[in-house]
């Protein structure tokens, strides 16, 4: 089958015929219909993420090898089945869930695949992902239905979508008019505005160094926005909000963000880091104890969130991301990140098979 892989760190992606493989059990293959391109693909395609003081991780400590086949936002059909799969071949279009873990830990057992301990088979990274025509899934279990879900929508929800919803549970406040603040209002950062008010938060504020992206924040239902490049930032967020924040999401992630998240906390705020651009945090302890603050991190959302997340979908208007379509091609991937990289997408790239 065909993919499209990057050969070493920054390559341009490249087709490449790989071999199908055997399905047994409950694995199936999916034919990809749409596939969602994810800030998160940058730092693989580097080669690496940033950890601050504590040097470089390599991407390929995940599992990861070369040629890697990047992009983990999928929808698409089955086109071949094992004999133990619940599903067959045929015209349903379904979100692939990515984050897979062993199977074997604790956290498996308990449907909470993205907290594994053990031998994780995430797609994009230990196992083949959707910069591809066709992906192998090691398990029908996996697969949720598309419904009624816009296709190329559906495919954010993988990732960006279920980032956010994951996000939300852990920042939600029952003082629905404490302000939250969202971090960087990308693609990701978007997809969380919506949700929080569709689960009932009443005062979120956006902030971002692009005027750009606060604008699209607007759109998607911030009741505030801050343009952080002022001179005191901590003030202007605080300002925004009404009051200090009962919370912040951050997808950014940096010392910088980090630092003004945890600054404009009132007392028992809580922050969630989600953004992985790197850097180190250094923030006073004594004020996270005073201030009684809790740090909590997210990596993407489990396989029940994102069934919860897709029957919230169908069941609320919610807003939709600006959604730029092109061709799933090789050459696609590459200017699809390389458009990230220099900030040139408003919103998500979703590339469609012909």
């Amino acid at each position: 089958m065909k993919v499209f892989g990057i050969a070493t760190p920054n390559a341009p992606a490249e087709e490449i015929e790989i071999e199908t493989p055997e399905l047994t059990g409950a694995s199936v293959l999916v034919r990809i219909t749409h596939s969602g391109v994810c800030h998160s693909d940058l730092h693989a395609r580097e080669g690496f993420f940033d950890l601050g003081d504590a040097g470089r991780l390599p991407y390929t400590s995940a599992g990861a090898e070369y040629p890697l086949v990047l992009g983990h936002e999928i929808v698409g059909e089955v086109v071949a089945a094992g004999p133990d799969s619940t599903v067959q071949p045929g015209d349903e279009q379904f979100i692939v869930f990515p984050w897979i873990g062993c199977g074997e830990c604790q956290a498996c057992a308990e449907d909470r695949e993205n907290y594994c301990i053990g031998a994780k088979r995430n797609l994009s990274v230990a196992l083949n992902g959707g910069y591809a025509r066709e992906v192998w899934v090691p398990d029908s279990r996996y697969l949720v239905p598309v419904g009624d879900l816009d296709p190329s929508w559906a495919a954010t929800l993988a990732c960006s979508g279920l980032t956010s919803y994951a996000a939300t549970t852990k920042v939600l406040t029952p003082e629905v008019d404490r302000p939250i603040a969202v971090i960087g209002t990308g693609g990701v950062g978007l997809s969380v505005i919506p949700i929080l008010r569709a689960r009932g938060h009443r005062n979120i504020v956006a902030a971002d160094v692009s005027e750009a992206a606060l604008e699209n924040a607007k759109a998607a239902g911030a009741t505030a926005t801050v343009l952080t490049t002022g001179e005191n930032a901590v003030a202007d967020l605080v300002e925004a909000g009404g009051g200090k924040l009962a919370g912040a999401i951050d997808f950014v992630n940096n010392g910088a963000t980090s630092s003004l998240a945890l600054s404009a906390l009132g007392v028992g705020g809580k922050l969630v880091s989600v953004g992985l651009f790197g850097g180190q945090l250094a923030f006073p302890t004594t004020l996270v104890a005073l201030s009684q603050l809790k740090i909590e991190g997210n990596f993407v959302g489990s396989l029940p969130e994102l069934k919860a997340l897709v029957k919230l979908a169908g069941e609320t208007d919610l807003p939709r991301l600006p959604i730029q379509e092109r061709p799933l091609e090789a050459e696609n991937v590459t200017g699809a990140l390389d458009d990230l990289a220099e900030r040139r997408v408003a919103g998500r790239v979703v590339l469609v098979a012909n």
